[in-house]
């Protein structure tokens, strides 16, 4: 699969350094590659590697903390570290252009995405406005977003994520590129989205000879895409080489624990239970948990009502959650799946009576309908929530330790040395050192504070916790931590989990079992084994051809089955939906045969 045109980047010896009070911190130390013309080099590496700051240098877009200290970056002979800012700007989106992780915080929210996408054309190309307008127009059509006219004409917010970073792919290559740099562009996209994307970026490679330079974290992503692979740590290259022996003969330490940390789909097939991380394969299978329910869901409905007009009265609806029903048994693990808008974060949070909803909930024997917040306050000592951005989620004025206090004092649960002795058991058993519970949220990485979310909702001894894209934020060995403890807390004392995530590897590694959500229903549900092996329903199916193997030798082929967007939820005041009816299956699997209208 490698390229065979002419080098097109060529980075010789880039080094970098952030000031601080201590004086120079090297986070780059003599990184070099090359890229030629049609071929993707990936850069892998965790957080802090210096994969986008090695990005941020190419573009001259270093904050002004960074300096490079030395190196060229060769692009078609001119060196992109010795030129002026002015002839920087006429280099950066015309010769090499960027798309960035977050589209939304890269689109002006207030110029529509025609006028963003003719802005660049008319300053790089001298182009009239209609002959700009045009060209957006078939850039809009070559990333196949749907509605291209109408698109021209919205704004950022109106767009789902998945249309927004075509938007993104669309401006950066319409002007013709010769180098594309990707910095993590499907992180924070689905699963099917992430594939469409990636479909994409392999298409007008190919189409326009367009030299990538794709910068993630996801081994499977760089299996499925990449040529050659750069492996970065702590700021310098460990290992270089093309994908298919990186893959099958890793000679870094650094590179084989990042291979061993990622789940792949289909490596539990012939297991009955989730398997604990770090556990040999012949550990006998867990079996789902039974007794009486923990959390029992009947026709639980969520609906938001939109208003607009002088009098802002209701004129849509939003139609978030649809009828859905299950259990979860203590020490269980049931994972709920889908796509951005299919429902499951609003499930979660309707467990906790955080949204308005109908139906029927219990947790723990309490019916928790019409209970306001001092109703509810026992209630949540036996449900807890784990948020997917641990830092939006800690109040950075408060220490750590006071943090995962709070709940004890809010419940009366322990006073004075009583809760320090509490919290310092809490640290050592999340695994962090008990002495740091007097810093910050900020003076953590992001798995320690996912670690200290954890402590913060074990502190009040809960049955069930909702993990909400727990880990979805985190570096797979970072991740590979997390759910280890998660799952060793589960075994140690019983707690339920309810497992909120797009990332079908990871269900499939933590599950007992598994719900498929689209369009606000559950459209499959049943033991983990039986969804993963026998998917019966379509969109199971499409959810798990959809996953990247970090295998470069099982890339997928034709993606096209994976296109169009999910239907909104968004419907008029009238609309009546279709429920589907789940059809038994056989030992607890259960699947519709329909889709939900």
């Amino acid at each position: 699969m490698t390229a065979s045109g002419d080098i097109v980047l060529d980075v010789r010896g880039l080094s970098a350094e952030a000031r601080s009070e201590e004086g120079g911190k090297v986070i780059l130390d003599d990184v070099s590659f090359s890229v030629r013309a049609g071929e993707t080099l990936c850069i892998a590496g965790e957080s802090g590697s210096g994969k986008s700051i090695t990005s941020l240098s190419l573009m001259r877009l270093l904050p002004g903390s960074v300096r490079v200290t030395g190196g060229e970056a060769l692009l078609a002979g001119r060196d992109l570290l010795a030129l002026s800012e002015r002839e920087m700007r006429r280099v950066r989106g015309d010769e090499i252009a960027m798309i960035f992780q977050e589209p939304m915080t890269s689109l002006n929210p207030v110029m529509t995405v025609g006028r963003q996408l003719t802005e660049a054309l008319r300053m790089h190309r001298d182009m009239p406005a209609r002959a700009a307008r045009a060209r957006a127009l078939e850039m809009l059509e070559a990333v196949r977003l749907s509605e291209p006219s109408r698109r021209l004409a919205q704004y950022p917010h109106e767009l789902s994520g998945g249309m927004r970073q075509r938007v993104m792919i669309a401006m950066a290559l319409s002007c013709n590129p010769k180098v594309l740099i990707a910095d993590e562009p499907t992180t924070a996209l689905d699963v099917t989205v992430q594939a469409q994307i990636l479909s994409l970026m392999n298409d007008l490679k190919s189409e326009f000879g367009t030299a990538v330079v794709l910068i993630t974290h996801d081994m499977g992503v760089v299996a499925e895409m990449a040529d050659h692979v750069l492996v970065m740590n702590r700021g310098r290259v460990v290992e270089t080489g093309d994908v298919f022996s990186i893959f099958s003969e890793p000679r870094d330490p650094y590179t084989r624990g990042l291979l061993a940390a990622v789940p792949r789909l289909g490596s539990l097939a012939d297991r009955d239970g989730p398997r604990v991380r770090g556990a040999p394969r012949a550990t006998p299978p867990a079996p789902a948990p039974e007794g009486a329910p923990v959390v029992s869901v009947r026709d639980l409905t969520v609906r938001f009502d939109i208003h607009g007009g002088l009098l802002q009265r209701p004129i849509r609806r939003v139609h978030a959650v649809e009828g859905i029903s299950f259990d979860i048994r203590p020490g269980e693990t049931l994972s709920l799946v889908g796509e951005s808008g299919c429902g499951k974060s609003t499930t979660g949070k309707a467990l906790l009576n955080l949204v308005p909803w109908s139906g029927a909930v219990e947790i723990a024997g309490h019916r928790t309908a019409g209970l306001d917040d001092r109703a509810m306050r026992p209630v949540r000592r036996d449900i807890q929530m784990i948020f997917q951005d641990p830092f939006a989620s800690l109040d950075p004025r408060m220490t750590v330790g006071d943090l995962v206090a709070e709940p004890l004092v809010i419940h009366d649960l322990a006073r004075g040395a009583e809760i320090d002795e509490r919290v310092a058991w809490l640290f050592e058993r999340v695994g962090l050192e008990p002495q740091h519970r007097t810093r910050h949220p900020h003076e953590f990485s992001g798995g320690q504070r996912q670690r200290i979310c954890i402590a913060r909702a074990l502190s009040v001894g809960p049955k069930v916790i909702v993990a909400d894209e727990s880990v979805s934020a985190l570096d797979v060995s970072v991740q590979a931590q997390v759910l280890e403890l998660m799952q060793e807390l589960q075994a140690e004392l019983g707690i339920a989990y309810l497992f909120i995530s797009h990332d079908m590897a990871v269900v499939e590694e933590v599950s007992h079992r598994v719900a498929v959500m689209y369009f606000g229903q559950i459209v499959e549900i049943g033991p983990r084994r039986a969804v993963f092996t026998d998917p019966c329903h379509a969109y199971t199916q499409r959810l798990l051809e959809a996953v990247p193997i970090a295998d470069p030798r099982r890339r997928r082929g034709d993606l096209s089955s994976l296109s169009g967007e999910v239907p909104t939820p968004i419907r008029p005041l009238d609309f009546s939906p279709h429920h589907v009816t789940l059809n038994d299956r056989g030992g607890g699997h259960f699947a519709a045969d329909a889709m939900p209208s």
